[in-house]
This record gives C-alpha cells, sequence and structure tokens, in this order.
C-alpha cells in the first residue's frame, strides 16, 4: 500500500477545500495518505512516504529560502509532485515575463526589483495605466496586494517604496474584468484540462468567491496548451497538476494573470472527476 503525504502548514491561513475530499478519494483507491506541514520540525521524514504532493504550503512566501531548502531535502528524500524545477520557476512572478516574451497574452506586467522606487506616476502615464495593482513578486493568498487609482500617486508610491524595501514587486494595471466577470481558473491534472472556475479576484483580508465547474471553450483549451507548452522544459517534463488563471483584457479577448504550478487550489470539489483523476493517478504511480 502506497504512503502519500499531502503538504501542507501548520497554521493554514484559510481552510484548503481539495484536502479532506483528495484524503478520502486518495484511501478509497487503497492508498495511505495523511497531511505534512513542511514548517514543523516534528513533522515524519519525507523518506517515509512514496509520493509528497505539495498542497496548501500557502505560508511559502514569507519565508521562500526556507521554503525552497525544504524542497530541495524532501526531493532528495523521495518524489515531489510538483518537482522541485517547477517549484523554482514558478515561485518568483518573474515567469509572466518570461511567457511573455514567449508570445503569449499575458496581464501586462513591470517588474520593480528590490531597492528600486521609480516613478509610478511617469510610469503610468509611459504605460496608459488609469488604475494599478501593486503586489511582491513573490506572494499567496493576496499578501500585501493593493490596488491605486491615478489620484492616489502618494500612498502608491509609499507602498511600492515599502514593499521594494524587502522584496521584488510587481505594478500591473487594474482590468476591470478581475472583478466584472472575473478569472477564469482553469484545471489541468494528469495530462487532461478538467474544468475551470470563474473566482472574484481579491485583496488583502478578502474571501474568495468561486462559481460551479464550468467546462472551457476552444479557444480557453488552446491557450492552455500553448502555456503549458511554452514551460521550459525541466518545468513541464515532471507536472502532475497546474491552473492557468486568464482574465478578459480591454479587447475582451483572456490574458494569463497566473500559472499557478506550485500550490493551487484545484476546486476539486466543484468537479469531482477531476477529484477522481487526481487520485487515481497518484494510485497507479502516474506521476
Amino acid at each position: 500500500m502506497a504512503r502519500v503525504a499531502l503538504a501542507t502548514c501548520r497554521v493554514k491561513p484559510e481552510p484548503d477545500p481539495d484536502e479532506a475530499p483528495l484524503l478520502a478519494a486518495l484511501a478509497a483507491h487503497g492508498v495511505r495518505a495523511e497531511t505534512l506541514a513542511w514548517d514543523d520540525p516534528a513533522a515524519p521524514s519525507a523518506g517515509g512516504f512514496d509520493l509528497v504532493l505539495i498542497r496548501s504550503t500557502w505560508n511559502y512566501f514569507l519565508e521562500p529560502a526556507q521554503f525552497e531548502a525544504w524542497v530541495q531535502q524532501t526531493a532528495a528524500a523521495t518524489i515531489l509532485r510538483n518537482a522541485p524545477a517547477a517549484v523554482r520557476w514558478n515561485l518568483h512572478k518573474r515567469y509572466l515575463l518570461e511567457l511573455e516574451c514567449a508570445g503569449l497574452p499575458v496581464v501586462p506586467t513591470e517588474l520593480i526589483p528590490h531597492g528600486s522606487a521609480p516613478d509610478l506616476t511617469a510610469l503610468c502615464v509611459a504605460r496608459g495605466w488609469k488604475e494599478i495593482v501593486v503586489k511582491p513578486a513573490v506572494s499567496a493568498s493576496s499578501f500585501r496586494t493593493r490596488r491605486f487609482s491615478a489620484a492616489e500617486c502618494a500612498p502608491a508610491q509609499a507602498f511600492l517604496k515599502s514593499l521594494c524595501a524587502h522584496r521584488d514587486a510587481l505594478i500591473q494595471p487594474a482590468l476591470p474584468g478581475f472583478t466584472d466577470p472575473g478569472e477564469r481558473a482553469h484545471v489541468w491534472i494528469a495530462g487532461e484540462h478538467t474544468h475551470c472556475v470563474n473566482k472574484q479576484s481579491r485583496f488583502a483580508g478578502e474571501d474568495e468567491r468561486v462559481s460551479e465547474a464550468l467546462t472551457p471553450d476552444a479557444s480557453e483549451r488552446d491557450l492552455m496548451r500553448r502555456a503549458l507548452a511554452a514551460l521550459p522544459h525541466e518545468v513541464r517534463r515532471d507536472l502532475l497538476y497546474a491552473r492557468l488563471d486568464l482574465v478578459p483584457g480591454p479587447d475582451g479577448w483572456p490574458l494569463i494573470s497566473e500559472v499557478e504550478l506550485l500550490e493551487p487550489s484545484l476546486f476539486l470539489i466543484q468537479h469531482p472527476p477531476a477529484l477522481e483523476r487526481l487520485a487515481g493517478a497518484v494510485a497507479r504511480g502516474q506521476f
């Protein structure tokens, strides 16, 4: 009987709706599964598991160097999915610029390096942005993510300066599509684009609102295929799951807002066939 760990953290910033259904589905396939907190010094050794599946390590961005060390140690002791190459690539959102360079439609993004503080007013004028979102380049769960209008130059500049004092930051236009109709989060599991959901964007302290499962259309399936094909070979080689978040651009065509390979919610409750596909792939060793 295979033994599998779902990697999580000691204190989740919010509940993981995928966790209990996945544990139950794995048990139904004869897999002994339990949670394993990456940041718990008393946690059992990863070497005691046949597979460690990264799921809700949702505080990784607070200690990214320690998390990367845990990833390497775990992968040296057992099989880790997604694999370290995918984790490293996905950890920092500079990957959006790489995808843009590969010709994919991406939400326009300015990467602001740690220690710098460009003139936001000049940047917004040059880009034609009337409203912006400022956030860390290594982040999750809307951590330190704020939205500013063009009239809020002074607080936006101060917020950006405070971010860049400690980390890289991103500046993006606040596209209307993030709130109406919202992002469409597309889920890919074990080689199949299984489903998508509509979710409303959120900022610090807000709850996520998610629709029932939806069926991707042909253009969305094509964009998912192109996005996965554009990943570096060492990143896409061992992928077990992925999520692609799309938002309508100014012309209505979808833009990539996120590629989630690290610890995405997969909205398994919304689509039981996706839950069965993931549990089945793990049970059969197809990882």
